[in-house]
């Protein structure tokens, strides 16, 4: 194998040419063979193998950078760049991670997961370097809809204006080119490569801007007439607008037209765009065909493509089956997503309803914006964007939806814990970030049918509402989630209902034969042995939000067999909390845990102890996320990196139950 010899882009260049089609096999075959297996992003990166190889072969990272947007096209350069023996553990814990690291390789820049931030950051990369005197490449390579988010459209603007000798490769893998168009295009592309069009381009430059403005009555003409001047010997577009070269667009799975390319680019001055067309899933027909489902797909059948389906409902799916019967009753309801339809489950409502669904692409500022505006309009808009996305956002949540109170719908996909993904993707913020801003009610559903009806009573409102749910399958249904749903009200769960097989029965009598865990040491044999020869039962209330119910119902489970009746509040609402229901259901218990997926500061865990503390119930504890971020896992090695699996949970109320 050939992969298996290239520790470093070093390598990669002592290759051959006649090597390259071999390589990019060997690389295609290891993508398919360990996504198969993990999961992750497989579309996009086997989309991008040859302009990756090309890039390494003429760039020399890590002195000359390559940023990758959003990096989930990243993991070509990942073997390229001496973690090929690790690829078989990425995504997994302890692993190496699916987008790039900073703490990872001296090749991997930032810590990209996030769309449209490459260019800014080569872009002040680049200048940092030129203030230090240090000679380097920046390479930004954006692709996947990216272009389309704000953040790129202004660094692109910006870099324009400061004329720096940033390379931004533009991955257009959606766009289709006809012959002759593209032909013109390649032609066009040599021309704009060749020493005598530069010549004759900065003449033109020089001789335009010698022309003076003289007085400000015609200085709108004249900039006009510049323009014009410039276009009747330049071919121009959107990006030499800007103030770019423009070089495309090029075959990108042509390694030596790329190379060619990339070698003359390099001696450019001044900022330019390599318009480079890719397959998305190229080498593997299923993701050929269906690249949107083969963009982050979980295991997988290589033989055929086939995902594994289980009979459980997740919540997304649940989502979705649930805005198609509200938007049959309600032709009022509408639909906006940033680039996310199947993601987020909405790719079903737009077959039913294509008037009234928008797909924005990468902007979810704009998305709650245009959702204000909808809402103003008399609509009902529902944004469905993942909880890590929707920070991008804030600002438009605040400003354009909360203060002018206007009734936008926010569906946070992937809130909490997400698995997988890592750092950039845990929804772990949007309480501590949303839960101050006045006006906005957030709810957090457990279950399925929890979700129906808090998604039925967010439409029923006059105001903004955030609705929270994991990436995650629906528990087991409940018959006391089927309760209405009241503004500020939880859902009390007694253990009975969840644990009725264990067939305990809390009369203050307790219970024989419970023998404490193989593993105790002698004084905690002990001391259980104690607690249940005092013939007292003791009783907890688990205080939660719903994305924690399965972790919090095994949990009671344990508690129970330790003789403690263990009951369980799912916090429908994290805003405008009912405390007086809550502290009544807590009144003459042993102690209270409060359980949340998001981080503790600012969180509802916090405030809701702050506020027992007041009423003089100083027996709690919260458990909730660590301020720090979280790499990537499974749902439950995360739970149990951060003390939310439920051993911990039980150990924890253990323990304030039985606090001295």
């Amino acid at each position: 194998m050939l992969l298996s010899r290239i520790n470093s882009p070093e390598d990669l260049k002592r290759l051959s040419k006649v090597q390259l089609p071999l390589l990019s096999e060997e690389i295609r075959k290891k993508i398919i063979e360990v996504v198969g297996k993990n999961g992750g992003h497989l579309a996009s990166n086997l989309g991008v193998v040859e302009l990756t190889i090309a890039l390494h072969r003429v760039f020399n990272s890590p002195e000359d950078a390559i940023i990758f947007d959003v990096s989930h096209q990243c993991y070509v350069h990942k073997m390229l760049t001496g973690r090929y023996e690790k690829f078989s553990t990425i995504r997994k814990k302890d692993g190496i991670s699916g987008f790039t690291r900073r703490t990872e390789s001296p090749h991997d820049f930032f810590d990209n997961g996030h769309a449209s931030t490459s260019i800014s950051q080569g872009l002040g990369l680049l200048a940092a370097w030129e203030l230090q005197k240090k000679n380097g490449k920046v390479v930004a390579v954006i692709g996947d809809g990216a272009l389309s988010g704000g953040l790129a459209l202004e660094a692109m603007n910006h870099a324009g204006q400061l004329g720096k000798n940033l390379i931004v490769v533009l991955n257009d893998n959606k766009m289709s080119i006809s012959p002759n168009t593209g032909a013109v295009s390649k032609y066009l592309s040599k021309l704009t490569m060749s020493g005598f069009y530069q010549n004759i381009r900065h003449k033109i430059d020089l001789a335009v801007s010698k022309i003076p403005n003289s007085s400000r009555h015609i200085g709108k003409f004249l900039y006009r007439f510049k323009r014009c001047l410039k276009a009747l010997f330049l071919c121009n577009n959107f990006f030499t607008d800007l103030g770019f070269e423009y070089v495309g667009p090029l075959d990108g799975h042509d390694i030596g037209e790329l190379e060619k390319v990339f070698k003359n680019v390099k001696k450019l001055k001044g900022p330019v765009v390599v318009h480079v067309v890719t397959k998305k899933g190229k080498g593997y027909s299923p993701a050929e065909n269906d690249p949107a489902a083969f963009h982050g797909i979980g295991p997988f059948l290589i033989s055929d493509g086939q995902v594994e389906h289980f009979d459980t409902m997740s919540f997304t799916e649940c989502f979705s089956q649930s805005m198609i019967e509200l938007a049959e009753k309600n032709e009022k309801i509408a639909a906006i997503t940033a680039a996310m339809a199947k993601g987020t489950g909405l790719d079903a409502f737009a077959r039913h309803f294509p008037d009234r669904f928008f797909d924005v692409g990468i902007a979810e500022e704009h998305a709650v914006t245009f959702a204000s505006g909808l809402a103003a309009g008399g609509l009902k808009p529902v944004v469905a964007v993942y909880s890590t996305f929707m920070q991008r956002a804030v600002d438009q949540i605040i400003h354009d939806v909360a203060l002018p109170k206007l009734p936008v719908v926010f569906c946070l996909d992937r809130a909490g814990i997400v698995p997988s993904d890592g750092e950039t993707h845990q929804g772990m913020f949007d309480i501590a970030l949303l839960r101050p801003v006045p006006g906005l009610k957030i709810l957090s559903p457990a279950t399925a049918e929890d979700l129906k009806l808090c998604l039925e009573w967010a439409f029923s409102q006059n105001c903004p509402v955030v609705l929270r749910y994991p990436k995650s399958t629906c528990p087991t249904e409940l018959k006391c989630f089927s309760r209405k749903v009241e503004n500020g009200r939880g859902v009390y769960v007694s253990c009975e209902e969840f644990a009725p097989n264990l067939s305990l029965k809390f009369d203050g009598s307790g219970f024989e034969g419970n023998v404490p865990d193989e593993g105790a040491s002698e004084d905690e044999r002990t001391e259980k042995k104690s607690v249940k020869k005092d013939g007292k039962n003791k009783s907890m209330l688990f205080v939660a939000t719903g994305s924690m119910l399965s972790e919090v119902i095994q949990a009671s489970r344990s508690l129970m067999i330790e003789n403690i009746q263990a009951d369980i509040y799912s916090l429908r609402f994290l805003t405008d909390l009912d405390i007086d229901e809550i502290f009544s259901l807590a009144e003459g218990r042993d102690g209270v845990v409060f359980v949340e997926d998001g981080v503790r500061s600012g969180g509802i865990g916090e405030a809701l102890e702050q506020e027992f503390f007041k009423r003089g119930f100083t027996r709690t504890a919260v458990k909730a996320l660590p301020e720090s971020f979280l790499s990537q896992g499974t749902r439950s090695e995360i739970c149990e990196a951060t003390g939310l699996d439920p051993r911990s949970l039980a150990e924890c109320a253990y323990k304030v139950v039985y606090k001295k």
